[in-house]
């Protein structure tokens, strides 16, 4: 009679030595996407090795601003008013993180806003590796239509009761995570850590307290809007396209479409930073596209079918440029 793998790789002994010895599952909600945004609320699941619930844990957050698209995470400015501020509950959440990877979906997204949030409270979150679920995926080969949370838990019959509550969300994502890590495990798969660098200082932009925005009637003001910038050229030739499985290099111009967890600013700056060349549009030379919705009828996701310009996510893109190949010299 042949084993479950799952079964087996559950076992202690078949388990890999390299494995983290624990994890935090986490969900934060949050006044938006920007760079100046805050925490709403958030959850966190301690996972052991096996990943398998020890416990549980959930706050509000008093963003000390307006509380953003109240019809996404439905926590209104009246919700939020007596809730701690985020410095009141940073000792007890790093409590929670201490000692564990980061587990969450769209985990950079998740990390930088923490991380922004300890930077204020001049603290550091005790958080050294993050381990993206989306990523995960990937690396399993799991056959999904998209990379949505609601699709993942569909895939190993998890529940989802309300989406966007950070509570939920993080269980939903702790019971994807215990098949997930299982199936890593009987595979021996590598698991995609990613290394945390925390902020070590932070200048707050002046936002607005919570409550109504000056000047208007209290509703969410989008934060996705910005003027135009000029960047300096790319010093570095184009080298052509991405190759699936592949690695950047330098010189290779990107495109983005459509919203995306960082704030696009800090995305692309991490793109030029690289030594990668930003385009405004897409075009045949267009190296990749960076879209977080591939089947959305945008411009630059039509141009991209019509040119074979490779397409990509922002987590797995956030992937790829933790290791971009040097530009040719000569």
């Amino acid at each position: 009679m042949l084993e479950d793998p799952t079964t087996t790789a559950s076992s202690p002994a078949a388990w890999p030595a390299a494995y983290p010895q624990g994890y935090a599952v986490v969900d934060v909600e949050t006044t938006g996407l920007a760079r100046d945004d805050r925490i709403i609320s958030a959850a966190v699941y301690r996972l052991d090795a096996l990943g398998e619930v020890e416990d549980h844990w959930y706050t509000l957050v008093n963003p000390e601003r307006d509380p953003g698209p109240v019809w996404i995470h439905g926590l209104t400015s009246e919700a939020l008013e007596g809730a701690p501020l985020f410095a009141d509950i940073a000792e007890e959440f790093a409590a929670r993180l201490d000692g564990r990877v980061l587990v969450a979906h769209n985990a950079v997204f998740d990390w930088q806003m923490i991380a922004r949030e300890y930077a204020r409270a001049e603290r550091q979150a005790p958080v050294r590796q993050r381990l993206c679920t989306i990523a995960l995926s990937k690396e399993l080969g799991l056959p999904l239509p998209n990379h949505k949370l609601a699709t993942l838990a569909a895939h190993f019959g998890v529940v989802q009761r309300r989406a966007h509550h950070a509570l939920d969300d993080a269980r939903v994502l702790a019971e994807a995570f215990r098949p997930s890590l299982r199936a890593a495990a009987a595979g021996s798969v590598r698991l995609p850590l990613q290394e945390c660098l925390p902020l070590t200082e932070w200048r707050d932009t002046a936002v607005p307290r919570i409550g109504r925005q000056p000047g208007g009637t209290g509703g969410y003001r989008p934060t996705s809007w910005r003027p135009s910038r000029k960047r300096p050229a790319c010093p570095y030739p184009n080298p052509g396209r991405y190759e699936e499985s592949g690695r950047l290099k330098q010189g290779m111009r990107v495109a983005f479409s459509g919203d995306t967890s960082t704030e696009r600013d800090l995305l692309e700056d991490r793109a030029v930073d690289a030594g990668l060349h930003v385009s405004t549009s897409l075009s045949r030379l267009t190296s990749l596209l960076v879209t977080n919705d591939p089947d959305s009828g945008t411009s630059k996701v039509l141009k991209a079918r019509q040119y074979g310009t490779p397409v990509v996510d922002e987590a797995a893109f956030g992937q790829l440029l933790e290791d971009v190949e040097p530009a040719t010299e000569g």
